[in-house]
C-alpha cells in the first residue's frame, strides 16, 4: 500500500510509521521538518512542508501521487480539516482522521461509550474542535463521497512512552 501519513514523527506517529515500514507498506511522511524527536524510519520519503502554511507548495509536492490512505494524525481545526478535503480529495482512496474519545458526551449519561454515543463536549475547546473536525468529514462524506474514517483513542502511547496510569504525561515514564 502507498500511505501518507500527515506528521508521522509525533508519539502515537511515530510507531505506527514503523509499523507500516516493518510491515513493507510505502510510507509518505508530510512533515515540516527533518530533525523530529522520534525519527522518521529510513524508509520512509519525506515530503518536508509546514500543512499550515503554504498550500500551494503542498499541492506541487502532492502532484501526480495517488495514495491509498492518508492519515492525519495534526488536525486539531475545521479549518485544518477543510484544508484536508482540498487536498486530497481526488488524491486517496480512504481518508483517516484521529480525532479523540473525548468527543463523546460529557457529563456522561451512560457508561457504555458506543459509536451512537453523542459527541457532545462543553467543557474543553480541544474536544469541541475535534467534534467540528468530524462534522466536516463527514459533510463531505455525504456531499460527494468523501471516502473517511474516524478514529478516536481514549489513550495515546508510543513506543517511546507509555501509558501508566490515567493521569497524564506527569504519571508517565
Amino acid at each position: 500500500m502507498k500511505i501518507l501519513f500527515i506528521g508521522g514523527t509525533g508519539l502515537l506517529s511515530s510507531a505506527c510509521s514503523d509499523l507500516a515500514v516493518e510491515r513493507g507498506h510505502e510510507l509518505f511522511l508530510l512533515n515540516r521538518s527533518v530533525s523530529t524527536k522520534y525519527p522518521a524510519p529510513n524508509d520512509a520519503t519525506i515530503l518536508q512542508a509546514d500543512i499550515y502554511a503554504d498550500t500551494a507548495h503542498l499541492s506541487s509536492l502532492l502532484a501526480g501521487h495517488h495514495f491509498d490512505a492518508v492519515v492525519d494524525f495534526i488536525a486539531f481545526s475545521p479549518y485544518d480539516i477543510e484544508r484536508d478535503i482540498a487536498l486530497f480529495r481526488g488524491k486517496t482512496d480512504q481518508f483517516v482522521f484521529i480525532s479523540s474519545a473525548s468527543a463523546y458526551q460529557k457529563p456522561v449519561q451512560n457508561y457504555l461509550i458506543t459509536e451512537e454515543t453523542p459527541l457532545e463536549n462543553p467543557y474543553w475547546e480541544y474536544s469541541r474542535n475535534k467534534i467540528a473536525c468530524e462534522e466536516a468529514l463527514m459533510n463531505a462524506h455525504h456531499a460527494d463521497g468523501f471516502p473517511v474514517t474516524i478514529v478516536r483513542p481514549s489513550h495515546t502511547w508510543g513506543l517511546h512512552k507509555f501509558q501508566v496510569s490515567g493521569h497524564g504525561s506527569t504519571r508517565g515514564l
